[in-house]
């Protein structure tokens, strides 16, 4: 800081210095514009005196007049030039400095703020660790209950897949049941219906049967009947016995 206060110092003596030369230099033009203007009024004088040597001396005045006037121009601009670009260094420096002083300053903030926040950190040091340590006993007993909702969902899901199953089990031992009892009366209903067939079969042989030996009696009485007609009308004959088969 004490270097660029030095420095911005030193511009402000050289433009003096360049003031003050110009000052000289606009006093030596003035007592030349003095001397010029002297010498112009004796030319005056003897061109009134001689007027046939007046244009020669008006051309060589003139002349002179001029190279003064475009070397002061020249001057002046150069200086301005000179002054414009000492106040823009000048501006350049003054920002740098800005520059230069806003990051040391931000810096010192920054290092200042670090340091109040480790103070303050180790002042609450105790404090942030019980802040912690209860913030990390509240989440273990929030998952707790969060696993003993789920373990209880869970359970609740399996005893509900449990129920059903016994449900689907049930009904599939209905409908097994419901299947061999129809079984059951349709077999009961065979077995009566091909009882009932026996019985007519039985019956249908029982009158077969009687009918069989209805005609074997009737047979054994024709027989036995002309026999007898036989011995009654020659009763020499020798008596002939007759026997029937029976029908098998």
């Amino acid at each position: 800081m004490g270097r660029s206060r030095s420095r911005s110092k030193s511009p402000r003596r050289r433009h003096k210095k360049k003031h003050s030369h110009k000052r000289s230099k606009s006093t030596e033009r003035s007592h030349k514009h003095r001397d010029k203007s002297r010498e112009r009024s004796s030319k005056s004088r003897k061109r009134s005196r001689s007027p046939s040597s007046s244009s020669s001396t008006d051309l060589s005045s003139d002349s002179k007049m001029i190279n003064p006037l475009k070397k002061k121009i020249f001057n002046d601009r150069k200086d301005e030039v000179e002054r414009l670009a000492e106040m823009e260094r000048q501006r350049r420096q003054r920002e740098m400095e800005q520059k230069i002083v806003e990051e040391e300053t931000a810096k010192r903030i920054e290092v200042l703020v670090n340091k109040r926040v480790e103070e303050e950190l180790e002042k609450r040091k105790e404090e942030i660790e019980a802040e912690v340590m209860r913030r990390v006993e509240e989440a273990k007993r929030e998952m707790q209950r969060e696993m003993m909702l789920e373990m209880e969902k869970r359970k609740q899901q399996l005893l509900e897949e449990e129920k059903r199953r016994e449900e689907e089990e049930v009904k599939k031992r209905e409908a097994l049941e419901q299947i061999m009892a129809e079984n059951n009366k349709k077999i009961e209903e065979a077995q009566k219906k091909l009882a009932e067939e026996r019985l007519a079969m039985v019956e249908e042989q029982r009158k077969m049967e009687e009918e069989k030996q209805k005609m074997r009696k009737e047979a054994e009485k024709r027989v036995k009947e002309e026999q007898k007609k036989i011995l009654g009308k020659n009763n020499s004959r020798p008596k002939l016995s007759f026997s029937l088969k029976p029908l098998s």
